[in-house]
């Protein structure tokens, strides 16, 4: 799928929740804007309509929800997102930013669940007609930080706890050394200035030459 998109470019943020994703997304939105370089934000689960509709279903549900079935809800989340608003975007030469991808049902419900990694490759693959980052950010941060950062409202996943996100964590970190080509490992306990800086500074680097 990447060999049909020309001049779009599609750049992902990833890391455990409250690591300063979100941020990061709308900063880089709005520094290529002053490139001029149209790009637009999507986030995960969501960006579509019928992606918000399954997002609620995820995240807010009250019903227990089979492991197997949290990954299929993601994956179909993001098949929607992808054929509707991503690959339009990218074929047209836009520049998407999203706050979360593929690799991030690899660290949830590969890691933090425990489901067979390579199986979730194997629906990620279907959902996005394989469609790859150009770059993906990992924001690494201690999950202890972490939650902190994070509201005392918190989602369906992110009640899961401390364990979970470690196990996150862990195979976030897996991804990282897995796909050095793609994936830019980035301290989140810096402030997100200077989080910003090396974000701009890598993709000056690889894909504004």
């Amino acid at each position: 799928m990447n060999d049909l998109i020309d001049s779009g470019k599609f750049i992902t943020f990833e890391g455990i929740d409250g690591s300063g994703k979100t941020s990061q997304c709308e900063l880089l939105v709005d520094y290529l804007e002053e490139k001029t370089v149209s790009a637009k934000m999507v986030r995960e689960p969501g960006g579509d309509a019928i992606s918000e509709s399954i997002r609620k279903l995820l995240l807010h549900s009250d019903e227990k929800m089979s492991d197997r079935t949290e990954a299929l809800l993601m994956v179909a989340s993001r098949a929607q997102l992808t054929d509707k608003v991503i690959l339009p975007l990218l074929i047209d030469g836009k520049w998407v930013i999203a706050d979360r991808y593929a690799d991030s049902t690899i660290a949830y419900q590969g890691g933090g669940r425990g489901l067979n990694p390579n199986e979730l490759d194997q629906i990620n693959n279907f959902g996005t007609y394989t469609l790859t980052p150009d770059l993906t950010f990992y924001l690494d941060l201690s999950v202890e930080i972490a939650n902190n950062r994070m509201s005392v409202s918190r989602d369906r996943i992110e009640r899961e706890g401390e364990n979970f996100q470690q196990r996150v964590r862990d195979m976030y970190l897996s991804l990282c050394e897995k796909h050095q080509d793609r994936f830019i490992l980035l301290d989140g306990s810096l402030k997100k200035e200077e989080i910003h800086a090396k974000v701009c500074e890598v993709v000056n680097e690889r894909l504004l030459k």
